[in-house]
């Protein structure tokens, strides 16, 4: 898989900040502490995203300019479910991540990244019957898979199928640590938007 190489365009705290248009948008979204920075990190190829052993550090929308076989933007959406913070800015991040995903027609995905040992939590179940509500398709992705013993991680799976909701594309299983399932999230993410692409330019045509 040819490596990808990413920059970041834009950090948002306000809808205003946001970059134009101009490239598909793939947005990463999950629960604090899901290891969505390492992940992104491993993807680009580069310590672009900033990683902190404490949750609920990402306050801002951040866009990575990503050159891959088609260029597109991917987008670290802030942290979910982490209490500590102020109810108030908690709130503030939901109607900004709210407005991003209504008013942006360039989102074509959602990776719902999930942590592998806990499964879809409270917040987590939300989060997939917001995207419904919003007509947003999504992509779950399992991660830190490496912190479950092989021979249980199909066990696992099985446990966690009935919780999706069928529209929901996957599940894959990645980690940050050994790699695992790295090139078939990048392959998915390429054929995804060679799909919608291709689709644009027919409906372009017609």
């Amino acid at each position: 898989m040819k490596k990808w190489h990413g920059k970041l365009i834009a950090t948002s705290f306000a809808k205003d900040q946001f970059p134009p248009e101009k490239y598909p948008e793939i947005a990463f979204a999950g629960r604090s502490n899901v290891g969505k920075s390492s992940l992104i990190n491993l993807l680009l190829g580069t310590k672009i995203a900033k990683v902190s052993g404490s949750p609920g550090k990402t306050r801002s929308i951040n866009f990575y300019m990503v050159e891959a076989k088609n260029k597109f933007c991917l987008v670290d959406l802030p942290g979910f479910g982490y209490a500590r913070r102020d109810k108030a800015e908690r709130n503030k991040w939901a109607k900004l991540i709210d407005f991003y995903s209504k008013q942006r027609s360039s989102l074509i995905l959602v990776v719902h990244l999930v942590d592998f040992r806990h499964g879809f939590l409270e917040n987590d179940i939300l989060l997939q019957n917001w995207m419904k509500t919003q007509g947003l398709q999504s992509l779950v992705v399992f991660t830190k898979v490496d912190k479950v013993p092989t021979t249980k991680r199909l066990n696992y799976l099985k446990k966690y199928a009935g919780k999706m909701f069928p529209e929901v594309l996957g599940p894959l299983c990645v980690s940050s640590v050994d790699k695992t399932g790295l090139d078939e999230l990048k392959g998915f993410l390429m054929s995804y938007i060679d799909m919608k692409l291709d689709k644009t330019q027919k409906e372009n045509i017609n």
